[in-house]
């Protein structure tokens, strides 16, 4: 491998001889954290990845450890939702043990490190707020949000404006990510009136494919409406991603109690002589969850 071992001199790190001490200092107040634990994580992971670590570490790439780092953003996300600041904790840990993993196996090859990667990011906050760290005025979050990209179109001359955009996002989230930044150069509706009368402009080119049966031009014109919704949502100050999962999570609750009452009362979906009940049999139980709902506290 190549790269300096954790515990060399050369490379700065930990003695090991050291480590058990590390790990037992205490954990400053809330009031009085200031980061200067993360050092800790950095030696963990070092550890890890020394000749006598884990096997297991050792044996990673960044193109190994990549879906981990959506797993963890995705569960950091659920946390959030879920309201469970003990689950947030933990899972925010999870995501940030990625960041530190990917930077301390980009050390070993000599590229960077994790006080490299902090520096960047505060230098890039510092150069971004100048109304906080220089001498610009902004009169509100819009504002701000505007001269952020006007200072990111600067600092990346040449790129375009939407090259920051992930592609692997999941597709809403990309959609609305699109749609706010062009909406800071002033490619947009003046208010949701304008999205909206686009969003019946698309459905209506969609029933036209539909009604056509050309199947291409059917996926093009659902893209489009998606789209369009997406652009919706945003004028509406509404996450389309979270909106969506969180129509996904109803479903699946009122469908996990169509699936209880097809059991009770025919011995469940495949058996024999109800391999298809009528759809008005399970639109009634789908309404009996829906009442259920309204019902609870």
């Amino acid at each position: 491998m190549s790269g300096l071992e954790p515990g060399s001199r050369e490379g700065g790190d930990v003695g090991l001889e050291r480590f058990d001490e590390h790990l037992a200092r205490p954990v400053p107040p809330l009031a009085a954290q200031d980061g200067r634990t993360l050092e800790r994580l950095v030696r963990v992971m070092q550890r890890l990845l020394a000749e006598d670590g884990c096997p297991w570490d050792r044996e990673q790439s960044l193109e190994t450890l990549r879906k981990y780092v959506l797993e963890e953003a995705c569960e950091v996300i659920d946390a959030i939702e879920g309201g469970d600041r003990a689950a947030l904790k933990e899972e925010l840990g999870d995501l940030l043990l990625q960041v530190v993993f990917q930077a301390e196996l980009l050390r070993r090859e000599g590229r960077f490190a994790i006080d490299d990667v902090i520096a960047g990011i505060v230098e890039k906050l510092v150069t971004r707020h100048p109304h906080v760290f220089g001498d610009l005025d902004v009169k509100d979050a819009d504002e701000v949000l505007r001269n952020w990209e006007l200072l990111k179109a600067k600092e990346k001359a040449g790129r375009g404006i939407l090259a920051g955009v992930p592609k692997s996002l999941p597709a809403l989230t990309r959609a609305q990510r699109i749609g706010e930044k062009v909406a800071r150069v002033g490619f947009d509706w003046a208010d949701e009136r304008g999205s909206l009368a686009k969003v019946h402009e698309e459905l209506g080119e969609l029933t036209a494919a539909l009604e056509g049966g050309d199947t291409q031009a059917v996926e093009e014109e659902l893209g489009d409406a998606l789209f369009a919704l997406v652009n919706l949502s945003r004028h509406a100050k509404v996450d389309a991603e979270g909106a969506l999962r969180r129509t996904i999570d109803k479903f699946t609750r009122r469908f996990g109690h169509v699936e209880g009452r097809v059991r009770e009362e025919h011995g469940g979906f495949g058996q024999a002589g109800n391999a298809t009940l009528p759809l008005e049999v399970l639109d009634a139980y789908w309404e009996e969850a829906k009442r259920a709902e309204r019902a609870a506290p």
